[in-house]
């Protein structure tokens, strides 16, 4: 009974991704066919069999409201990063680049993707490389004329952190940005982290 239990939790667990490995095979293949239905259920059993991924702790808190600010200052931010490139690519003069340093103020996976996913898919800045113990990103940005722009990059993308948070983080990770929480990365050099 309680091994049925586990399987059926694992099962409704597993069932989103297994129906968006589904969806992505059929869009993959450009195909709404029945064969495109039954390839893409084996591929998603073959890959969800074999390639276990460890399970994303969910909140389980979704705000639509915050989810829609997210996704329109999503596109409002394409829309301004693809002109600042263009712009940085067109005007005379070198193209200014840095590395930038941003600690993140929340202890979570989930939260952590969505912002480097973020900021890396708008024009103009890319995560180089995450340090997840510490909740680091490293981002490469052009257009950065000089340490105000870097700071103001580094805004931008803990902004994304609190957009996060507040479409899909759970009540104490909002409390704790709204308290004014200090990065990760000070708490773990302190041994304090879990």
């Amino acid at each position: 009974m309680r091994d049925s239990r586990s399987r059926l939790k694992l099962f409704w667990r597993q069932l989103p991704f297994f129906l968006w490995l589904v969806v992505l095979w059929m869009l993959l293949w450009g195909q709404l066919t029945m064969l495109a239905l039954v390839t893409g259920v084996l591929v998603a059993i073959f890959v969800t069999t074999w390639f276990r991924l460890p399970a994303a702790q969910m909140s389980g808190r979704v705000n639509l409201w915050y989810g829609l600010v997210f996704g329109v200052t999503f596109v409002v931010e394409l829309v301004h990063g693809a002109l600042s490139v263009s712009w940085e690519v067109l005007r005379p003069g070198p193209t200014r680049a840095a590395i930038i340093r941003v600690p993140l103020r929340v202890d979570d996976d989930l939260i952590m993707t969505h912002v480097a996913v973020a900021s890396s898919l708008i024009p103009g800045s890319t995560v180089i490389e995450a340090d997840r113990e510490r909740r680091v990103l490293y981002l490469h940005a052009i257009g950065m004329k000089d340490l105000a722009a870097v700071d103001a990059q580094r805004r931008r993308v803990q902004h994304w952190e609190e957009r996060a948070v507040a479409a899909v983080g759970t009540r104490a990770q909002l409390r704790a940005l709204r308290e004014g929480a200090g990065p990760v990365a000070d708490r773990v050099d302190a041994g304090g982290a879990e």
